[in-house]
């Protein structure tokens, strides 16, 4: 049963956190560009379509996390340091990605989408969003802390630290 565990733990990590990381990885530049021509309806097109990317996927996440706690209890090691080290990394990679990363996507394709968007309107009809000159450079940065957490979580899943299980 741990082999079958392991495969659907991969696959769902392949599946679901790849699109996240490229997707969000994306979003800065292509904010860049939405901002460098506002005019241009492509960019936002291309803004909605990686930040529902980052939030559909991030949230299928949860089966990455579902088959690995079944994949750990199946080869008893949910006590080992290098687990318990990638179950920290993987719930801050996901805080980061639920306080940081989707919500200044949000707000900067609210942004960029303009006030015929209802993302940009508030009651009045006055658009409720600006964005500084930094915004994208942070939502690179947290995107990019956010990438290295799961490039870490992946290191540890393959080296396993300290571990006897056969690695």
């Amino acid at each position: 049963m741990s082999k079958l565990f392991l495969t659907l733990h991969v696959l769902a990590a392949i599946v679901a956190v790849g699109p996240v990381t490229v997707a969000a990885s994306m979003f800065p530049k292509a904010l860049r560009e939405a901002l460098a021509a506002p005019d241009d309806p492509r960019p936002v097109t291309t803004l909605r379509t990686l930040h529902r990317i980052s939030r559909v996927y991030g949230g299928l996440g949860i089966a990455v996390v579902a088959f690995g706690f079944a994949t750990a209890s199946s080869m008893d090691v949910l006590g080992s340091p290098w687990l318990i080290t990638s179950i920290g990394l993987t719930f801050l990679a996901a805080l980061i990605l639920l306080l940081l990363v989707l919500p200044r996507q949000e707000t900067a394709l609210a942004a960029v989408a303009g006030p015929e968007s209802d993302l940009a309107q508030e009651p009045g009809g006055a658009v409720a969003v600006r964005l500084d000159a930094r915004a994208g450079a942070r939502l690179a940065m947290v995107t990019g802390v956010f990438n290295v957490l799961w490039a870490t979580v992946t290191v540890l899943m393959i080296v396993r630290p300290g571990s006897t299980t056969g690695a």
